[in-house]
C-alpha cells in the first residue's frame, strides 16, 4: 500500500509499504481504508523540526519508546491523526465492514491507505448530509468539547482566546454557544482573525498592531477577562501573557501543547495572588466527546466550514505540510483526499 514518510526535516515522500492485517483472534479491532485526513498542530513538529537537534525536539513522550529521539527516516505513516474512512475488516461488536468511522491511528501514523486500531478510538459517521471534510472536524471539535466540559457556567462571561488557529477558532464558536458575553480572539494574522469573525468572535485583535492587554481592558470596561484559553502552544506558548489578561479569580485554560519545555518561568506568584484557576486539557475520551462533536456538526449547531482552507490529493502531502506549517496561502485546515493515491 502507499504511505507517506518523513525522510528528513521538512521533507516527505510517498513510499510503498506492507499493508497491515487485522488479527482475527483480536477482539475489538478495526481495519480501515482511509478516505480523508487533515493536519493538526500536534502533527507539524514531526515535519518541521530536525529531531537530531535536542534543542528543538518535541517531548520524548511522543517519540519511539525504544529510543529518546526518532531517527530519519521516520516511521511510514507519520504524522497525522485526524482521519476518517470505511471499515474493511472488523472483530468489533460495534462495527461491521462498510461502516464509515472516525478513526484514530496508533502513533499518529495515519498517512497510509490502511491502518488497524482499537474500536475504543472510533465512532460511527454518517455517509450523507455533511461533506466529508466537515464531518472530519469531529475530532478537533471533540477535544474542544472535552476542555469546555471543565468550565462550569460561563453565561455573560468576558472570554479571550489566544490564537486563531483551527483549535482557537473552534473554541471561539463553542464559547459563543455556551453564552459568553464577549469572545475576544487574539492573533498575529489578519486572515485568521477574519475567520474568527465567522466563528462567532465578538472582537478580534491583531497583537502585532494593538497592545492586547490594553485592548482587553478597554473591551471589558476595565475588569479584564473572566476566562482565557491559551490555544497557540508549540514554542510560542505564552501562559505568562494569558495570566496578564485575567481578572482576579479568573480561569486560565492551558489548551495549546508545547513542543518542549517552555514554562520554566510560569508566573506562579500571579496565579496565587490573583486566586486564579488553572485548567489543563489533553486526551479526551473519544466516544462521548467525539460523538457530541459529530452530532453538533450534523445538526448545524456549529459551522466548521470556515476552517477548511485547502483540500489536496494525498500525493501532494509535501505541499500540504508546507502550507500548514508555514501558514501559507491563508491556510487553516489542510485536508488530504485519499481517493487520489497516485499522481
Amino acid at each position: 500500500m502507499k504511505a507517506a514518510q518523513i525522510v528528513a526535516p521538512r521533507k516527505v515522500k510517498i513510499v510503498e509499504v506492507e499493508e497491515p492485517e487485522l488479527k482475527s483472534n483480536e477482539s475489538g479491532g478495526l481495519k480501515v481504508k482511509v478516505e480523508r485526513a487533515c493536519l493538526c498542530g500536534s502533527d507539524s513538529p514531526w515535519f518541521a523540526y530536525d529531531h537530531r537537534n535536542t534543542d528543538v525536539s518535541i517531548p520524548n513522550r511522543w517519540a519511539d519508546k525504544e529510543r529518546d529521539l526518532p531517527a530519519y527516516p521516520l516511521k511510514p505513516g507519520m504524522a497525522i491523526h485526524e482521519c476518517l474512512g470505511t471499515v474493511v475488516k472488523s472483530t468489533s461488536p460495534r462495527f461491521k465492514a462498510g461502516d464509515r468511522v472516525l478513526a484514530m491511528p496508533p502513533g499518529q501514523a495515519g498517512l497510509c491507505e490502511y491502518f488497524c486500531f482499537s474500536d475504543k478510538q472510533a465512532i460511527s459517521l454518517p455517509r450523507d448530509g455533511v461533506p466529508l471534510e466537515e464531518i472530519l472536524m469531529t475530532q478537533p471539535l471533540g477535544t474542544v468539547i472535552w476542555a469546555c466540559k471543565k468550565l462550569g457556567c460561563i453565561l455573560n462571561a468576558d472570554t479571550v482566546v489566544v490564537g486563531a488557529g483551527p483549535m482557537g477558532l473552534l473554541i471561539s464558536y463553542m464559547l459563543s454557544n455556551l453564552g459568553a458575553k464577549t469572545v475576544i480572539v487574539l492573533d498575529r494574522l489578519d486572515y485568521r482573525l477574519n475567520a474568527a469573525k465567522k466563528m462567532r468572535a465578538t472582537h478580534t485583535v491583531n497583537i502585532n498592531q494593538t497592545a492586547s492587554k490594553a485592548k482587553v481592558r478597554e473591551i471589558t470596561g476595565g475588569k479584564m477577562a473572566d476566562l482565557v484559553f491559551e490555544a497557540v502552544g508549540h514554542q510560542d506558548l505564552d501562559l505568562n501573557g494569558c495570566v496578564e489578561l485575567l481578572r482576579n479569580h479568573g480561569t486560565l485554560v492551558a489548551f495549546g501543547m508545547p513542543d518542549y519545555e517552555v514554562c520554566n518561568d510560569f508566573p506562579i506568584w500571579d496565579l496565587l495572588t490573583k486566586n486564579l484557576t488553572l485548567i489543563g486539557s489533553e486526551g479526551p475520551d473519544p466516544i462521548p466527546n467525539y460523538s457530541l462533536a459529530r452530532d453538533m456538526i450534523i445538526q448545524g449547531r456549529i459551522d466548521v466550514s470556515p476552517l477548511i482552507s485547502h483540500i489536496l490529493p494525498f500525493y501532494e502531502i509535501q505541499k500540504a505540510y508546507d502550507l500548514f506549517v508555514n501558514q501559507a496561502d491563508d491556510a487553516i485546515k489542510v485536508v488530504l483526499d485519499y481517493d487520489f493515491l497516485t499522481a
